[in-house]
């Protein structure tokens, strides 16, 4: 037997944000679909916000047809079929997180847990990132309804955490990933995070919760100048300006060394990743999870990784064990997350948001944004 929608909000409508072009986000009626045995419906009640909707926005990263956007939505499953729920693990009522990556749950990647590089879906059609015009076109976040298809994975999210507050399960989670899991941080390490971001504190974060013996955290001018204050409020052992203060040095004289590991997160900061290199130690691992925007990275010099024996790593997406462990810990309240700098807005206001968000706005931009449709 199949849990449905009532009749009556089966054909109902969904109130969406599609962004049909760079910097013209248009308010749509879309259909609720009727679901089957195999998908579902979720009610969102938050959908997170990072550095790619904005630069969806912007244009940077428009894929050229209208969408609607949103990879990181929290909400109430309200409708889905029996054979979704038993694959899902869920119930009608439950909320959930949505993990941003569709899985076959069939090719080798899928089977292994590397999910991210499936066969049939890979990056091609993630939420919030599908064309709106392809049926049934409730695909990302910026919506009230949000269509869960076959391949969806959900994460239950604990009982009683806020679902504003549960949106963090993305940035936390890539944190984890980046910041403990990929480099392989350990009890007593030293370690560099650069970006005091909402995926910089969430590596310091993950460093701490490795039992790391010291973290510094680095930001760039009067931008990041709350954001250092923040880091050193979740445990940084020390925070720098680089705009003023050469990171290396101050590593060694606070530390007595150089970093085991190095989680380099900036967002178009070319000058980062060489600053990344000079901070590891010879040996140790520096693992890249920020863009350059851009081909030119001054400073770098590629023998550096030869004559330190470094281990450079890329790192892309996150995992459901580290959004499994985010979440959790979200709901523990060990860390501040609660009362960050936080910018709110509905459907109507999104705009204003994101352009707070790339800058644009009259003052410094919240560390976290989120949509409440």
């Amino acid at each position: 037997m199949t849990s449905t929608l009532s009749s009556s909000t089966a054909t109902s409508t969904a109130r969406a944000l599609v962004l049909e072009a760079p910097r013209r986000l248009a308010i749509r009626q879309l259909p609720i679909p009727d679901v089957g045995d195999d998908d579902g419906i979720l009610a969102v009640e938050a959908c997170g916000l990072c550095g790619t909707d904005h630069e969806q926005y912007t244009g940077q990263l428009f894929p050229g047809q209208a969408f609607v956007p949103g990879h990181e939505a929290v909400g109430t499953i309200i409708a889905a079929g029996d054979r979704a729920l038993e694959r899902w693990g869920v119930q009608i009522g439950q909320r959930v997180a949505v993990e941003v990556f569709l899985s076959c749950r069939e090719c080798p990647a899928c089977r292994s847990g590397e999910y991210r590089r499936c066969e049939r879906h890979g990056l091609s059609d993630m939420i919030g990132f599908v064309p709106v015009d392809r049926s049934p076109g409730l695909w990302g976040g910026y919506a009230s309804h949000l269509y869960l298809p076959p391949d969806a994975l959900l994460l239950p999210v604990p009982d009683g955490l806020d679902p504003v507050l549960a949106t963090a399960f993305n940035p936390l989670g890539a944190g984890i990933r980046w910041g403990r899991t990929v480099p392989g941080t350990k009890e007593g390490d030293v370690v560099a995070v650069l970006g005091p971001g909402m995926r910089g504190l969430s590596a310091l974060v993950a460093a701490k919760e490795a039992g790391a013996g010291f973290v510094m955290v680095t930001g760039y001018g009067e931008r990041d100048r709350d954001r250092l204050d923040t880091a050193r409020l979740f445990g940084a052992d020390l925070t720098v300006d680089v705009a003023v203060d050469d990171p290396v040095s101050a590593l060694r004289d606070a530390a007595g060394g150089f970093a085991d590991v190095v989680v380099d997160v900036t967002a178009k900061a070319p000058a980062a990743f060489s600053q990344a290199l000079g901070l590891a130690r010879t040996g140790g691992t520096v693992v890249v999870a920020g863009t350059r925007g851009t081909p030119e990275t001054p400073g770098f010099s590629p023998d550096m990784i030869v004559y330190k024996e470094l281990r450079v790593v890329g790192a892309l997406g996150v995992d459901a064990p580290a959004y499994r462990e985010a979440l959790d810990l979200l709901a523990s309240g060990r860390y501040p997350f609660a009362g960050l700098s936080r910018g709110i807005a509905d459907l109507e206001g999104l705009e204003h948001l994101l352009m707070s968000m790339a800058g644009e706005g009259d003052g410094p931009p919240p560390l976290h944004g989120v949509l409440v449709p």
